[in-house]
């Protein structure tokens, strides 16, 4: 009897929520499968918050709309997923919010099981809940108020009248083409006209945008402020709390656009910081980084480092670690050819590269983070402690005499190796820099007088309305040469400390407009035209 073939196996199916939009609340269990995936099922918006955690080269389906461009059901949904799972394929069904709150879901998930596929569900963040806490409004009222009560906008069975006989907080979800309609039927019912009402638009991100009102205005407030997306609709007295709750969408620089001229890579700890703040980095490199011209310098300088001609090293950029390290790696070296050198770094990014190559710094300054810090804490040379008076200084081509000086002073000998050549980096996109020209960021952040210059130079000076931070004196100098008017200075030449300080700018902006009783605007939304209305 032949044997009979062996039957491939089947993938298995992860429903995955996505929670409300901001990609940071996706449960760690979510993480784990999105990077496990070999096909992801996602619309369009969802499929924002769920691919950064996904491995390069995975699968994308959309499972929305067929051919033709119609809505598929939950069915045919279920089959597009099906499908990937029986080719043996890890498929995860990314949903917003929780999986388990929208019915269609719990179809296509019922669809799958009858499909004797195996399956999982990871929940997600609701949105129904999210989005209310993102907007500072608590869904609990005292004691005895009627509860909460969650409802899709879009349900035509409900009877909006018998929903407004019962007290309680409402929470709505959908579009918001029948909310007259609901309005007037929830003050048929027995609400108060005057019961207050917010409508949140893309919740949980920074394009939050929350709108106050009551049932009697809320239509009318809807369609002068032109909103016309998905939204979440809270209804009852707990509104009231949000001026004192509001905690997202009054962050220091919530939904400003914030220019970093730094490749991502450099800017990773400086766009983090942004983002504690509310605001939205966007990284433009304004330098790119090349090998010296004559290698041979650099060749010596390694060999040198491996036969002891040096006592100290000092890196002073990220840049630097990243040459020295490739030239190791060209040789066959290792961190282990840094035994019985002492390392010194400049700057926490230029610390963590040397750890993330397998070097530990020695000394890196215990005050400002500059050359001038790392002088302040270098030690004078000792000709009964050390044994070697060399350092090995590898830098750009462009570098200051600052540090070369100083050591000199100290009484060491000092190898200034270029290990590489900074240049000015390729314009930007078309849309960057009309948007940097025309007022589309809010703040740039210039951390050097060459970001300037070459900023400048690859797309443009900004736009006046645009909020300009320099990192220091020099800095800002060049700036104010190139006709920019310096609004923030940091007191302190750290990029953390230029982040707070526009930080700090924000929060006095924002509480100027509030006493003035006018509305809180990003800088942006102060040029000519370019008020925004909520869609």
């Amino acid at each position: 009897m032949s044997p009979r073939a062996k039957k491939k196996p089947s993938g298995i199916v992860t429903f995955v929520g996505a929670g409300p939009g901001d990609p940071r609340l996706l449960t760690l269990r979510a993480i784990e499968v999105l990077a496990e995936a070999d096909v992801v099922v996602a619309d369009e918006a969802t499929l924002r918050q769920v691919l950064f955690h996904c491995k390069s080269g995975v699968e994308v389906l959309d499972p929305v709309t067929g051919d033709d461009g119609e809505l598929l059901s939950a069915v045919a949904r279920a089959k597009v997923v099906v499908a990937a799972a029986r080719s043996g394929k890890q498929v995860v069904r990314a949903v917003a919010g929780d999986p388990c709150v929208d019915q269609s879901v719990t179809d296509e998930i019922t669809a799958v099981a009858k499909a004797k596929i195996v399956f999982e569900v990871v929940p997600g963040v609701p949105v129904s809940t999210a989005v209310p806490t993102y907007a500072g409004i608590p869904l609990h009222a005292a004691k005895g108020s009627g509860g909460v009560r969650v409802l899709d906008m879009a349900e035509a069975s409900i009877d909006w009248a018998t929903v407004g006989s019962v007290d309680g907080t409402l929470v709505l979800r959908g579009a918001l083409d029948s909310i007259a309609e609901i309005a007037q039927e929830l003050v048929a019912g027995g609400r108060k006209p005057a019961t207050p009402v917010a409508v949140t638009i893309n919740g949980s991100t920074t394009e939050q945008r929350t709108l106050v009102s009551t049932l009697a205005q809320v239509a009318s407030d809807v369609r002068a402020a032109k909103i016309t997306l998905q939204a979440v609709v809270v209804v009852g007295e707990v509104v009231a709390q949000r001026d004192t709750l509001s905690w997202f969408e009054t962050k220091p620089l919530f939904g400003w656009k914030v220019l970093v001229p730094r490749t991502k890579e450099q800017a990773v700890t400086l766009s983090e910081q942004l983002r504690s703040y509310g605001a939205v980095p966007h990284e433009v490199p304004t330098i790119a980084v090349e090998p010296p011209r004559t290698p041979q310098q650099m060749e010596r300088a390694i060999k040198g480092l491996v036969t002891g001609r040096y006592e100290w090293i000092a890196f002073t950029s990220v840049n630097a670690v990243r040459a020295v390290r490739e030239r190791f790696e060209d040789y066959g070296l290792d961190a282990r050819a840094f035994a019985g050198i002492k390392v010194a770094a400049v700057g926490e990014a230029t610390a963590r590269a040397l750890v993330e190559f397998g070097v530990k710094p020695d000394l890196v300054p215990s005050g400002e983070q500059s050359a001038a810090g790392l002088l302040e804490d270098w030690p004078p040379y000792d000709p009964v402690f050390d044994p070697i008076d060399r350092v090995f200084l590898p830098r750009a081509d462009i570098a200051t005499e600052t540090l070369v000086a100083g050591l000199v002073e100290l009484g060491w000998e000092v190898d200034d190796v270029t290990a590489y050549r900074t240049v000015r980096a390729a314009p930007p996109p078309a849309d960057t820099r009309e948007a940097i020209k025309g007022g589309g960021f809010d703040a740039v952040l210039f951390t050097s007088s060459s970001t300037v210059r070459n900023l400048v130079g690859i797309a443009g000076k900004p736009h006046a309305v645009t909020v300009i931070a320099c990192i220091g004196s020099a800095t800002a100098k060049t700036a104010e040469e190139h006709g920019l008017r310096v609004d923030v200075m940091a007191p302190e030449p750290s990029v953390s400390a230029l982040a707070e300080a526009l930080a700090e700018f924000g929060t006095a902006r924002r509480a100027a407009m509030v006493e003035a009783g006018d509305p809180v605007t990003r800088p942006s939304e102060r040029r000519p035209g370019s008020r925004r209305k909520a869609k």
